[in-house]
């Protein structure tokens, strides 16, 4: 009689480690994640973080990009100052969008903004590991952005720097208005669903 084969191995939850200055922030994100079957470690400082974490300690670091004292961003450059190479998602609030450019500039994997629900967040953390060039989906948006025509393509800059529609209008010499027709046919030829989408595909296609 052939040996029963053993149960195959179940994999372990993947690891995010929250950090959040907000407790019903970082409630509400352990929830949606435990949810999802992540493992959930949370923290209420950067500088907790940086106390608590191991370099052989495996996981997700999901941040909110304004805290007190230690934020986001400087949170970033001292986890890879330190030698932590785990992959880093920014949660930001609305108007963020220059900080979420920086951060991502500074190597940060995507940024997500608030509020987001539990499929949106789940989104974030899987693009995390699938941001380098080789993106299929990253390929195509550069090739859409490649149809847009020169004044589209202005605009497009100015979003990603986070310009307002006024902004963006004053310094092109046009109306908020038309902005606001250029802008339209910008998400229409790239594809993009949102804004934040917009940004994170343009700053990782070398746009921004």
């Amino acid at each position: 009689m052939a040996p029963a084969l053993a149960p195959a191995p179940v994999p372990a939850p993947a690891l995010v480690h929250v950090v959040d200055d907000d407790p019903a922030m970082r409630d509400s994100v352990a929830f949606l994640l435990d949810t999802a079957g992540f493992d959930v470690r949370l923290y209420e400082a950067g500088a907790v973080l940086l106390k608590r974490l191991a370099p052989a300690v495996s996981g997700c670091i999901l941040t909110d990009i304004r805290m007190p004292g230690l934020d986001g961003l400087e949170l970033f450059r001292r986890l890879r100052s330190a030698g932590h190479t785990h992959p880093v998602v920014m949660m930001t609030g609305h108007g963020d969008v220059p900080l979420a450019v920086q951060a991502m500039k500074l190597g940060a994997c995507d940024f997500i903004e608030k509020p987001f629900d539990g499929e949106a967040l789940h989104a974030a953390l899987e693009r995390g590991g699938h941001s380098g060039t080789a993106d299929p989906t990253l390929q195509e948006f550069v090739r859409r952005r490649s149809t847009l025509s020169e004044r589209e393509r202005q605009v497009l800059d100015h979003l990603v720097a986070g310009g307002t529609s006024k902004e963006i209008g004053r310094m092109l010499d046009i109306s908020p208005r038309t902005v606001e027709i250029y802008r339209a046919k910008v998400m229409a030829k790239t594809r993009a669903g949102n804004l934040q989408e917009l940004v994170r595909w343009a700053v990782l296609a070398g746009c921004a």
